[in-house]
């Protein structure tokens, strides 16, 4: 499987930034569920996930200290990776 991602250390806190498609955050069910399974490529840290709209606007999904952080910055300062994970 392979993915766009990041991971970030900001302010003491290292987390994981996951880009997904829009859909995934309509239910909070399936947003943790997301969370879940991409748990493993990130052994102890917190995941965000991370979709956007037509326009290229954010929506983020996970812990809220986080998620207001990544708020109120723009994607493009984010260093993203493609992972693959078997």
């Amino acid at each position: 499987m392979q993915f766009d991602g990041a991971v970030i250390r900001e302010q003491g806190v290292t987390f994981a930034i996951v880009i997904v498609k829009p859909h995934v955050l309509n239910t909070t069910l399936e947003a943790n569920r997301t969370i879940s399974g991409f748990a493993p490529a990130f052994p102890g840290l917190p995941v965000v996930l991370m979709a956007q709209d037509s326009r290229g606007r954010p929506t983020y999904y996970g812990r809220r200290d986080i998620t207001n952080f990544l708020s109120r910055i723009s994607p493009s300062r984010i260093r993203w990776k493609r992972y693959t994970v078997n």
